[in-house]
């Protein structure tokens, strides 16, 4: 078991994710809707589809409210038009930023997003300026309890075609191709592991901290205030957050 988990990023980003859980839902709708919309109803043959599924149940979002997303995206009822945007900039100190929309309006989604940035001291470059420094990969996270062996869940997941398992004090992260995502993630839930996370993702190939107390509330407001939109999906960084292994 090999690399650094950064895996405290995203219990934080879970934990301010529950207290929002009906702006979760609404995001995890659209993103369902769109990958039915571009790919079909059924996620066996549509990757997209079955990637949003399976995240939105990891957010326990009630089969009824997947189906009708479905539903909408394939024709019934869907108006909307939505299309997938990356912004890409760099936030206090020089953190970079990616921030991944489905908007029906980019006159109304890139203003506000450009003001984030400018208002907490950062600033929204060109695409490009920064997705270089992430790798977009498949992460399953399993919890890491006395049940479980390390080297058997290590082996069956490189088997199965991970690239790497990281072992922490509270979680297994497996990554992948995004190519292989499916093809782990479905063979470990056979072999009967649950997860605690599931997605394909984009990863910083390394991480930056913030010392000045000041840029770390500009940094924590920029992602607060970009999340709290509607037609953000995901905002990835490589701030290294307090609390994190070393």
């Amino acid at each position: 078991m090999a690399g650094h988990s950064k895996w405290n990023n995203i219990k934080n980003k879970k934990g301010k994710e529950d207290a929002k859980r009906g702006q979760v839902f609404t995001k995890l709708g659209r993103y369902i809707m769109v990958a039915a919309r571009d790919g079909g109803a059924d996620p066996e043959y549509n990757a997209a589809l079955k990637v949003a599924i399976d995240k939105a149940k990891a957010e326990n979002m009630p089969n009824d409210n997947i189906e009708r997303a479905i539903k909408k995206g394939t024709g019934e009822g869907a108006e909307d038009n939505f299309e997938e945007i990356i912004y890409e900039g760099y936030g206090p100190n020089g953190i970079a930023v990616m921030v991944q929309c489905l908007t029906d309006n980019r006159n109304r989604t890139a203003p506000d997003v450009r003001h984030a940035f400018d208002k907490y001291g950062g600033n929204l470059g060109q695409p490009g300026c920064v997705s270089f420094m992430f790798d977009k990969k498949g992460q399953l996270g399993i919890e890491n309890t006395d049940t479980i062996d390390g080297e058997e869940l290590m082996m069956s997941a490189i088997d199965l075609g991970a690239e790497d398992v990281i072992e922490s004090e509270d979680v297994f992260e497996i990554l992948t191709e995004p190519e292989n995502y499916h093809i782990v993630r479905n063979g470990l839930e056979e072999l009967g592991y649950e997860f605690i996370q599931s997605d394909i993702t984009y990863i910083p190939q390394n991480y930056t901290k913030l010392e000045d107390e000041e840029d770390i509330k500009k940094m924590d407001k920029l992602i607060e205030i970009l999340e709290d939109n509607d037609d953000v999906q995901e905002v990835y960084t490589n701030w290294e957050e307090s609390g994190e292994d070393e």
